[in-house]
């Protein structure tokens, strides 16, 4: 059996901190095979957000991935967030975007945030052909017998929850990841866990959103996604904080 943390929206500047030694306290007590971050480990991209979640991440002791999500991006200088949107995640470079491979799965990254739009709501979903044409190279390399798994911060289509992704060419995404040999889609952003499963013309696709760790919750309290994997089937359990 594998097994996976999935959390996601951190929000370092917002964050719960009896939420986080919670978490830390699990994956310290039970060892999970991977922890996946479906993004926004920040409030607002400034540096001592990145500084603290680098050094919450590293104490986990375990091999980590982490998606960028909308909150990642620079918000009050739009030179930054234009010109080098990225440079304050160097530090968390080898989580950033890492492909997985583990015993019977792998997970590979979908970036799904923009720095600007044709519409008055950056913080929606966009999934880019460049985008989608990158997690396509990675998944033509993954083992045929593995259960593959997508890991992105908006969810591709919506899951029915109170907050909302509208990420502009996520169902033509969601159908070719699923053409292409996808199993399932890891998201975030909504700040509520969901696990739906979604026809397509290629099978049925799952798709499993985790909550948050931060102050900014919704429906949910603070809580994360245990997914376990077996002989190729996977199964989910939300993990809430009492």
């Amino acid at each position: 059996m594998t097994r996976l943390f999935h959390v996601s929206d951190i929000h370092f500047g917002a964050e719960d901190r009896a939420a986080l030694d919670w978490f830390a306290a699990t994956v310290a007590a039970e060892r999970p095979d991977a922890v996946i971050v479906t993004g926004d480990l920040t409030m607002r991209a400034r540096r001592h957000e990145f500084a603290a979640a680098q050094a919450w991440l590293e104490a986990l002791g375990r091999p980590v991935t982490v998606e960028v999500g909308n909150h990642d991006l620079p918000y009050f200088n739009l030179w930054a967030r234009f010109v080098t949107p990225y440079r304050r995640f160097k530090a968390l470079e080898r989580m950033i975007e890492r492909p997985l491979d583990l015993r019977g799965v792998s997970i590979v990254p979908l970036k799904t945030t923009a720095r600007a739009q044709f519409r008055l709501n950056w913080s929606k979903g966009h999934v880019s052909d460049r985008a989608l044409r990158r997690t396509l190279t990675h998944i033509a390399e993954v083992p045929a017998n593995h259960l593959l798994l997508v890991a992105c911060h908006h969810p591709l289509i919506e899951a029915g929850t109170r907050s909302t992704s509208h990420t502009r060419g996520g169902r033509a995404a969601l159908e070719a990841l699923a053409d292409a040999g996808a199993h399932g889609v890891l998201t975030g952003h909504v700040h509520d866990p969901f696990d739906i499963t979604h026809p397509t013309p290629a099978g049925p696709m799952r798709l499993i959103g985790a909550g948050t760790l931060s102050e900014r919750v919704r429906d949910t309290r603070p809580s994360f996604n245990e997914l376990h994997v077996v002989d190729g089937m996977l199964e989910t359990q939300v993990r809430e904080m009492s």
